[in-house]
């Protein structure tokens, strides 16, 4: 059995998903369900034995070891997490509280479990923490990719309280000698995404004939990782990575802002035409957020080089199954779209002068 955190978030409940389609091994799910999580999402696993899910939150620690006592997993694979960088600018303590004092807890509770456990047993146990590469700060047009041994520079709330977290989770297994793993992945898309995040949300948008709002001139860039990859390579690292070591997951796909919404608008205008014309004509050019870092961009060879793994979809075969799967599935977008979700829209680019 292992235990997954975060797993009725976007990345951890394709993860479950994903999991249970490829294994028979139990997963204990562990969400507070946020905004951000959704249990419509893991509707395919109602009444599946295999899956038990418990609402709750990583910084709970009698929650947290009373799993761990009860259930006895193998492994823990931690998403659970704060994640957008203008929530973060607009609340940082959330990000603080559940990024960094909720990983402290769970590794605490996680170092008792394994050191209780007998030789064998602790041998086989796993820590496995899901990072981000925006820890690594930003790149210059120039730069080469991020690779492991980069030094971390991050730039806001969001990716500080990621790289505290994952100071942490090295320094439980230096100090104590706890089973870690760490991956840091490029940016995410594909299906059950919410639609705050850049994909989604132009997506939801053009649907609906809203503005396509685009920060700054759109030529801040992204390397772009479809999410059924992320979790082939969690997976392949949590089987054979080696203990202690980070791995970097990325897409091998570098994209402007603006050439990724274009895109989309393309593909929005051949499976889903508007007779009011072309998508692209939503377009509109909004003040930079704060703090913007101007690339990402991750070296992923070390990942292929130890473990064999590579992403299997191109950019153009993944953003075309995410287009297509939320013209499907318009029930899941509106079901998330509640108030507090339309109200922090409306909040984030409201004031935002439109740029010439």
């Amino acid at each position: 059995m292992i235990l997954v955190t975060g797993g009725a978030g976007f990345i951890g409940a394709n993860f479950v998903l994903d999991w249970l389609a490829t294994s028979d091994e139990p997963v204990i799910n562990l969400d507070a369900l946020t905004y951000a999580g959704n249990r419509e999402t893991l509707a395919p696993l109602e009444g599946d034995a295999r899956h038990l899910f418990v609402h709750g939150d990583i910084c709970d620690r009698a929650l947290v070891e009373r799993l761990f006592a009860e259930h006895k997993p193998r492994a823990v694979v931690h998403f659970a997490a704060e994640s957008h960088v203008d929530r973060s600018i607009d609340g940082p303590g959330a990000f603080v509280r559940t990024n960094v004092d909720g990983t402290f807890t769970l590794l605490e509770a996680a170092r008792a479990h394994w050191s209780a456990l007998p030789a064998g047993e602790r041998e086989l146990f796993r820590f496995l923490h899901v990072s981000t590469d925006e820890v690594y700060g930003s790149l210059g047009p120039n730069d080469p990719a991020f690779t492991e041994t980069k030094t971390y520079e991050p730039n806001s709330p969001y990716s500080a309280s990621k790289a505290a977290s994952d100071h942490l989770v090295r320094a439980w297994h230096h100090t104590y000698g706890l089973p870690v793993l760490t991956t840091n992945c490029s940016n995410n898309y594909g299906h059950y995404q919410f639609p705050e995040k850049l994909i989604p949300l132009m997506i939801v948008n053009a649907l609906a004939g809203k503005p396509l709002p685009i920060y700054g001139d759109g030529q801040n860039v992204r390397d772009w990782l479809y999410v059924g990859d992320h979790c082939s390579a969690i997976r392949e690292v949590l089987a054979r990575g080696r203990l202690g070591e980070t791995y970097n997951v990325g897409g091998w796909n570098e994209m402007a802002n603006l050439e990724i919404v274009h895109t989309l608008c393309a593909l929005l205008d051949e499976l889903r035409p508007s007779a009011a014309g072309s998508y692209a004509r939503l377009v509109t050019y909004v003040k930079d957020r704060p703090g913007h870092d101007r690339r990402y961009a991750i070296d992923a060879r070390k990942i292929e080089r130890e473990l064999g793994w590579r992403p299997a979809e191109t950019f153009q075969s993944g953003i075309r199954k995410t287009v297509q799967w939320y013209l499907d599935n318009p029930g899941w977008i509106a079901n998330v779209q509640s108030g507090a979700y339309r109200d922090w829209v409306a909040r984030n680019y409201a004031g935002r002068e439109v740029q010439p």
